[in-house]
């Protein structure tokens, strides 16, 4: 039985931005990601989607493998790590928030941080086409721990209802928007019929840890190559916990 941990990478946009950009560490350049994608491949390792990864998670595979995540469903992930994934074979999951397909981060704006196109329906066909995934990152994006459980169940559930119908497949995995959630939030996606949940909780994963609170390891625009290592081949981030 598998014994060591497995990271799980969470990205957001991979794209170069201007060092005025607010909240820039968002944004990770397809330079700095094509070459983290390239130091995995060196190293041995699989890259995959959470659907994949979670036998090695359960513990029924085992392998040098590493979850690799994008929250939001950013246009760039399409054009600018969809490419670089597919020339290693990798396979990721992008979390989709449903209502706003097509739109942008409008959840954001309220704080000034810059908007960036998110996929549309057929740009997230395309993505799947390319041998990605996908997951769910409720409607709206909502704190699921500000509003009430019955809303909480809507955002929830509603979106991997809808999700299955728009692409005609099972939704098996959730993401917390804000990486925010409870005890109560937990049991929601688990009765929604997820197989996953993962957080911004900071870590590496094992056979142990709760399938609905899956740490993962962000990766953003301060993430040097020295640190990249780090990250995934250390308790850097379990001691950052």
């Amino acid at each position: 039985m598998q014994d060591h941990k497995i990271p799980i990478l969470m990205y957001h946009s991979i794209e170069s931005m201007p060092r005025s950009t607010v909240m820039r560490s968002l944004h990770v350049s397809p330079r700095r990601f094509k070459f983290q994608m390239w130091l995995l491949n060196f190293l041995g390792y699989k890259g995959l989607s959470m659907r994949e990864l979670y036998p090695y998670i359960n513990g029924n595979k085992v392998g040098k493998v590493i979850g690799i995540t994008f929250d939001d469903g950013y246009q760039n992930n399409l054009c600018n790590a969809g490419p670089i994934l597919k020339k290693y074979n990798f396979s990721a999951t992008c979390y989709i928030v449903k209502k706003e397909i097509g739109a942008s981060n409008v959840w954001d704006s309220c704080h000034g941080i810059t908007q960036r196109p998110l996929m549309s329906v057929n740009e997230i066909k395309e993505w799947i086409g390319m041998g990605m995934d996908i997951g769910a990152h409720t409607q709206t994006h909502a704190d699921l721990t500000k509003i009430n459980k019955k809303q909480a169940l809507t955002e929830i559930l509603d979106c991997k209802v809808e999700l299955e119908e728009e692409f005609n497949m099972k939704i098996v995995d959730f993401c917390y928007p804000y990486g925010r959630f409870d005890s109560d939030i937990m049991k929601i996606v688990e009765r929604a019929g997820y197989s996953s949940a993962t957080t911004m909780l900071r870590g590496r994963s094992k056979i142990e840890s709760n399938k609905y609170m899956l740490p993962r390891i962000p990766i953003n625009y301060h993430t040097l190559p020295h640190l990249f290592l780090i990250k995934i081949l250390t308790r850097y981030e379990e001691n950052r916990q």
